[in-house]
């Protein structure tokens, strides 16, 4: 069943919305070479308490840490490690606050020091893909148009769209209906209506869009071993489009 939020909700929710767009502004930060994956865990949790928060993921359906850290060909979900990054890596930052009885979600895709030329735009389209999907959602479109027009932007610049994972609904649970596909799915969609609060969340890839589990038997990776990059934000369906909920409050829109 798909929740509609009060306005008083949406309130709540965007207020963290900005704790967390802080703590990923952070984190961001952080994320040079020589640090580890559970260092950035380590940080992140602490920032979440800091602010009077909880970590969404940390113990749903067993993940182990506050902060999902995929690496390279890992697109989500990876358990931070003593991993060091180095030099040319790429690194999502996939991270997830409970404030005042609401979570908001939110993912983004950081080079580490130098990285190549094609994992510049790799970064650079999936972060695209979502500027341009935002300013796409209104009520009345249904999530398979949605996930049609993420699909045509990113094959339009020759990356690959991941299929097997998704976007969500998010409230009082991690994880709401509906469910938001990358790609344009046969089945019936759902229809997006004021008040509703989803994470769009593209997931795009170097090479083929086929995913497989990632060595830590708990995450996923592409396939082909294939760069992958993820950006995330909560969005509120608004009466005439829609707002970013997980904006820094340095940042007034896209």
């Amino acid at each position: 069943m798909i929740s509609i939020k009060t306005k008083e909700e949406i309130e709540i929710i965007k207020e963290g919305g900005k704790i967390l767009a802080k703590i990923m502004r952070e984190l961001e930060k952080m994320a040079k070479p020589g640090i580890t994956t559970k260092e950035l865990d380590g940080a992140a949790e602490a920032l979440i308490l800091k602010h009077g928060a909880k970590p969404s993921f940390k113990g749903y359906k067993g993940f182990p840490s506050s902060l999902c850290t995929s690496v390279n060909e890992e697109i989500v979900h990876v358990i931070p490690s003593d991993r060091v990054l180095e030099e040319g890596d790429i690194v999502s930052l996939d991270l997830g606050a409970l404030y005042k009885g609401f979570h908001t979600d939110m993912a983004i895709t950081v080079g580490i020091g130098k990285i190549s030329k094609k994992a510049r735009e790799l970064i650079k389209t999936t972060r695209e893909t979502l500027d341009f999907v935002i300013k796409k959602i209104k009520p009345g479109i249904n999530t398979n148009e949605v996930g049609g027009l993420i699909e045509k932007f990113i094959e339009k610049k020759g990356f690959g769209v991941v299929r097997e994972l998704c976007g969500h609904g998010i409230g009082k649970n991690i994880h709401e209906d509906p469910q938001i596909p990358n790609y344009r799915d046969s089945r019936q969609g759902a229809i997006l209506k004021e008040g509703m609060i989803i994470c769009l969340e593209p997931m795009v890839t170097i090479g083929d869009w086929h995913i497989k589990k990632a060595k830590d038997n708990y995450g996923f990776q592409t396939k082909d071993n294939s760069l992958a990059a993820h950006f995330e934000h909560t969005i509120a369906v608004t009466k005439d489009g829609s707002e970013v909920l997980t904006l820094h409050p340095s940042e007034s829109d896209f």
